[in-house]
């Protein structure tokens, strides 16, 4: 059996293995390795055990990821995430469906010190829900903005997925973060555009709230003050050169321990919680990372990932039509699968493809993430769905149909950052990492 075809074999085995409900990290590397043993030999393939482990994550590079976890679990703890709220409700809630935007505002703002979409939209939900049934807004239109707007938290920097994506690729994650920025941004203006058509179609979805004074605008905006100087601080750390990303993630996390403190939130509670929430969830991010990385070194020998770019890159059809093919791919998975999970297991195959292509691996970067986030609302499998579906106890099927405007929305700017890759593009551009 040639090693193209036992890669293939490896392929339908693993996704057996993930319908099956094993976890996908170890999914990935039992196929890795038994794979790798199978072509290679046993020996080379418990060798690869003994030192993938060290090499990976001995790397400095490795810290960014519990670092920037532990940031945002700080902010959670702070309660940061309840003060951006009710100062972009104070903004805009008395617009029609402003308190709608002004979920989807707060996710895009708490997503800058977060980095995970399902804690964006598990906090942002238990915060935003009360408020829009006191005002009677749809149910689906509620929903379907929180879980939307969640989904944020995986494109605005900083992301533990372009972290990832970064590491898997040897790509700068200074750059990723620069470059997910903007698309981040527009994607929280394409939902706020499409609540205000939703109700200015049928304004009884988002009824206006009371009016507030400039001087009540102003107060709420000084209450934000410690997420924009974090903001402010990592971000513009690295793109003026200052800070590393590793670095930058250990400024964030000391930096929102301290407003923490000043704010008299770090209880023994909330620090063993932040600490215990940072050591389980790296923990399960460190063990698909392993996974794939198994993974990875199988692909390696059995040369399927080069194979796949060298016969597509010689069908006669235009590189995008390929690209569109392979974002379907994406698109699919994510109906199935977590966001990581589907960035872990397609980038060592679609990848050597997408050099092969002539893409910028950073703006593809962007956009595969762009696509997973889809998969965050997408039926039957969208996470945020399910966490929004139990924090409100809405029914599932309302939940969906409140998303589905948004999923439009992605639609279309996901076809405007392809026919534009300037947009995701022009910040890395003006640095040099």
């Amino acid at each position: 059996m040639s090693p193209t075809a036992v890669g293939l074999i490896g392929i339908l085995i693993l996704l057996i293995l993930i319908l099956f409900r094993m976890q996908i990290g170890i999914s990935m590397g039992l196929v890795g390795f038994l794979g790798f043993a199978y072509i290679a030999g046993w020996g080379p393939a418990l060798g690869l055990l003994r030192t993938v482990p060290y090499t990976t994550f001995a790397e400095h590079g490795m810290s960014v990821i519990p670092l920037f976890i532990l940031m945002g679990s700080f902010a959670f703890a702070a309660g940061m995430s309840e003060d951006l709220y009710r100062t972009v409700h104070t903004l805009l809630g008395h617009l029609r469906g402003g308190l709608a935007m002004a979920t989807v505002a707060a996710c895009a703002c708490f997503a800058a010190i977060s980095g995970s979409s399902l804690a964006t939209a598990a906090t942002l939900g238990k915060v935003a829900m009360p408020e829009m049934k006191k005002y009677n807004y749809d149910t689906a239109l509620a929903t379907g903005s929180i879980a939307a707007g969640g989904s944020i938290g995986i494109l605005i920097p900083p992301s533990v997925i372009l972290i990832i994506y970064g590491i898997l690729t040897e790509q700068s994650i200074g750059k990723l973060f620069l470059a997910g920025f903007i698309p981040g941004v527009l994607e929280a203006i394409f939902y706020i555009i499409t609540i205000m058509i939703l109700t200015r179609r049928n304004p009884a979805l988002g009824p206006p709230g009371p009016r507030t004074t400039a001087r009540e605008k102003f107060l709420s905006l000084l209450k934000t003050w410690e997420v924009m100087v974090l903001f402010l601080v990592v971000i513009g750390g690295i793109y003026a050169g200052v800070f590393t990303p590793t670095e930058a993630a250990g400024v964030g996390a000391f930096g929102t321990f301290l407003f923490t403190i000043l704010r008299r939130k770090m209880t023994w509670a909330n620090f063993k919680y932040s600490l215990a929430n940072t050591t389980q969830t790296t923990g399960m991010l460190f063990l698909i990372v392993l996974g794939a990385m198994l993974l990875g070194y199988f692909f390696s020998v059995t040369r399927l990932p080069f194979e796949l770019a060298s016969r597509v890159a010689d069908l006669p059809v235009n590189r995008y039509v390929i690209l569109v093919l392979i974002l379907v791919v994406v698109l699919v998975l994510g109906c199935l699968m977590d966001s990581l999970a589907i960035v872990l297991l397609t980038i060592p195959v679609f990848y050597p493809l997408i050099l092969n292509l002539g893409f910028d691996p950073i703006w593809f970067g962007i956009i595969v993430v762009r696509v997973t986030e889809m998969g965050l609302i997408t039926p039957p499998v969208g996470l945020n769905v399910f966490i929004i579906q139990g924090i409100t106890d809405t029914p599932m099927e309302t939940v969906f149909r409140g998303v589905m405007p948004f999923l439009i929305a992605d639609l279309f700017e996901i076809a405007l950052l392809i026919a534009l890759p300037q947009i995701t593009l022009f910040l890395p551009s003006l640095m040099d990492i």
